[in-house]
């Protein structure tokens, strides 16, 4: 529900309401500004846009903004990602039907092969590759030139980017997460656009349990829409969304069901901890890569849950948030920073209910 992944579903109804154009995208005011220098100064010379990298957490809006690029550059645009290339052939072969300022998103273009990594490089940089013909001893290598395009990478992690292929991106955009008061606008936009009638509280209600992410506060507000629809609610208020959400265990504070049990058990079941990331997952009943990438990032951001060298720890907003009256002389700040100076020290302390994975 408040995953910012989308399925093949929700991207499709999602591009209903994607904004056409920069003066429609909300937020991001710096990429936006920057983004619009770039594409003008193209334009204004008759070229293809340089190479554009976009990077940050999923849901912010890194395709539509690829779109826009497009749609302002009057260019058609290609959409694959870094998983679809797993060989050089395979990137060959998309960059050779390109067509002159023709606009290539490649999405999550860290996850592509070594291979076809390589050959992007000189694409990129001098519009040509070289496609190898043979095995061995007999293999020829055939340039192929290539008309000028520009590639819009897409990253949710831009530190597994070699330097080489980083380096060679013109424009680089970090997206970060939304205000609360941005995610009304876009709501706003959203609501209008689906003939929605939504008061100031409801839209308020709606994005503070939103997680900065447009992608959710869009889900949450169509799963609001489906809630006034069964019960006959004319217009969405606060108290509307409110019942709305909490049907669907989007707490006032964006938590849902996986965010709670993770916290429940780390007080409940380990006093606080620290507790090594295998065994909360066992304790929830998820996989361990289901916490540390869905549930983690967001509880961290929150602060309600710290990660030290000797596994994770519920830090004093997770008490307060979940009602329970934390133990007494608890205070998650100082066992946090006492656990570093173990560790630094050296001191042979054994870890608190962490297993055999001690960092978490």
């Amino acid at each position: 529900m408040v995953s910012a992944d989308g399925e093949p579903e929700e991207r499709m109804i999602e591009a209903a309401l994607r904004p056409k154009s920069l003066d429609d995208f909300v937020g991001q005011r710096r990429v936006r500004e920057q983004l619009s220098l770039v594409l003008e100064a193209s334009r204004m010379r008759g070229r293809s846009a340089d190479h554009v990298l976009l990077s940050g957490p999923p849901g912010l809006g890194k395709t539509t903004l690829a779109m826009i690029i497009a749609a302002e550059m009057n260019a058609p645009l290609r959409i694959t990602s870094g998983p679809a290339i797993q060989h050089a052939g395979d990137l060959a072969a998309i960059l050779s039907s390109l067509s002159e300022g023709e606009v290539l998103f490649l999405d999550e273009i860290h996850r592509m092969s070594r291979p076809a990594e390589e050959m992007l490089y000189m694409a990129m940089e001098d519009f040509r590759v070289d496609i190898v013909v043979g095995k061995g001893a007999g293999a020829t290598a055939i340039p192929l030139d290539l008309p000028p395009f520009t590639l819009v990478g897409a990253t949710t992690r831009a530190g597994l980017l070699p330097g080489p292929l980083r380096d060679r991106f013109g424009f680089t955009g970090h997206l970060e997460f939304y205000a609360v008061d941005e995610l009304e606008r876009v709501l706003r936009r959203s609501a209008g656009l689906m003939d929605l009638a939504v008061n100031s509280a409801g839209f308020a209600e709606i994005a503070m349990r939103s997680r900065g992410t447009p992608r959710i506060a869009n889900r949450l507000l169509r799963r609001v829409r489906d809630w006034a629809l069964v019960h006959g609610v004319d217009q969405i208020d606060s108290r509307a969304a409110s019942a709305a959400l909490d049907m669907y265990e989007v707490d006032a504070r964006g938590l849902d069901r996986l965010d709670r049990a993770v916290l429940q058990a780390l007080v409940g079941k380990f006093h606080g901890g620290p507790v090594g990331l295998s065994t909360l997952a066992i304790a929830v009943g998820e996989e361990t890569e289901t916490v540390e990438t869905v549930a983690e990032p967001y509880l961290v951001r929150e602060g309600l849950l710290g990660r030290t060298p000797r596994g994770r720890i519920a830090m004093p907003a997770a008490y307060e948030h979940l009602g329970i009256e934390p133990p007494a002389g608890y205070a998650a700040a100082s066992l946090s920073a006492r656990l570093d100076e173990d560790v630094a020290a050296g001191s042979g302390m054994a870890p608190l209910f962490t297993g055999d994975d001690v960092d978490g």
